[in-house]
């Protein structure tokens, strides 16, 4: 630990969490106080071109490995240790059970000789890793153990734009997990901490909108729906005759022609809010539950003029955009407007940024 963060009461150092997703590379450094309080150090996010990234897989090396270059450089750190992560697709995860009390060496193999029934390729091409989740609730002497394997490919190709950029990484998660541990946060903050309360987050992506149902920490339900923020950009291109890419800075810049508002963003909002209110129906007829108590909506797309308000009307639920840095300690080259502005958009990266503070 540096002078400077025992002088600034700093627990740790900072760590920078980087999300890789198909429109963007956002990058969160987070640092923590003594007392715990985690300090956000720095934001900041480079958009990717359409096609660079499909489907979580890196089509344009090069393209992204230079913009992960310029997001580190705009954003101004210099830390260097980095934790990124897998989207979800690109990752097989299995619990299983085993005997409690196994050396080490004992589990791995025990692991190995598992894995290779629930994965579908060699184990020279994947790399895999477990962790001990602890007791097993339903089997007496058995311990919990999840199981995570990914394609070597896959794995280079995410510490390769590390590398790319200056960066070394430390931790590769997976990009669910980073978002619920994000959202602990900000669910924690809710009255009674949120104790028992049913959370519906919609991380609204470029391409897909993710709808989880969280409810003390344990997730219910997790299920993709192919709308997001780019059928607002492709509507603006097909309506102006602008390229994809200037649609999308142009509507990022809030630069669009007077018939804009009336023509083109309400009757998305209000479609965006319908298919949102159409997720949660299909959540409830394929659940015992009937109701949620909060709607929690992220991704760049959920601060779009409007929404949040169409949501709780549609719904009859209440609806909040995300912070997931509300109540963090701001950094100096901090600017509160503009944090505040994008917040809702750096979930995935803060809860990378917050793996080497919570265990």
């Amino acid at each position: 630990m540096s002078f400077l963060d025992l002088l600034l009461g700093r627990k740790h150092p900072p760590i920078i969490g980087l999300d890789i997703s198909s429109s963007s590379a956002k990058l969160v450094e987070l640092g923590q106080t003594t007392g715990g309080e985690f300090i956000l150090e720095r934001f900041s996010s480079e958009p990717f071109e359409k096609g660079w990234i499909t489907d979580g897989q890196i089509e344009k090396f090069d393209e992204v490995a230079d913009a992960v270059r310029r997001v580190v450089q705009k954003s101004g750190t210099r830390t260097k240790q980095v934790v990124m992560a897998m989207p979800q697709s690109a990752v097989i995860t299995k619990k299983i059970m085993l005997p409690a009390g196994l050396r080490e060496e004992e589990l791995e193999l025990q692991v190995e000789s598992e894995a290779n029934q629930y994965i579908p390729f060699s184990l020279d091409e994947v790399s895999l890793d477990f962790c001990v989740i602890g007791p097993s609730a339903t089997s007496v002497g058995d311990v919990e153990v999840l199981i995570a394997a990914s394609r070597k490919d896959r794995v280079q190709d995410r510490q390769g734009l590390a590398e790319a950029a200056g960066l070394k990484p430390v931790i590769l998660d997976i990009e669910s997990h980073a978002s619920r541990l994000a959202m602990s946060r900000v669910v924690s903050s809710l009255p009674n901490e949120g104790k028992d309360a049913l959370v519906a987050l919609f991380e609204i992506g470029a391409d897909t909108t993710s709808l989880k149902v969280l409810r003390d920490e344990e997730m219910l339900y997790d299920r993709d729906q192919a709308f997001g923020g780019s059928q607002l950009t492709q509507l603006i291109s097909r309506q102006y005759g602008f390229s994809f890419e200037e649609a999308e800075a142009k509507k990022l810049a809030g630069d669009l022609p007077e018939d804009y508002e009336a023509s083109i963003l309400v009757p998305f909002v209000d479609s965006l809010s319908q298919e949102i209110g159409r997720a949660l129906q299909y959540f409830f007829t394929s659940t015992p539950h009937h109701k949620v108590h909060y709607v929690m909506l992220s991704g760049g797309t959920a601060t779009l003029p409007g929404l949040k308000d169409r949501v709780t009307e549609l719904t009859g639920f209440a609806s909040m955009v995300v912070n997931p840095f509300d109540n963090m300690r701001l950094g100096s080259g901090i600017r509160e407007t503009k944090m505040r502005r994008e917040a809702a958009s750096y979930l995935t990266a803060c809860g990378l940024a917050m793996r080497r503070f919570v265990q």
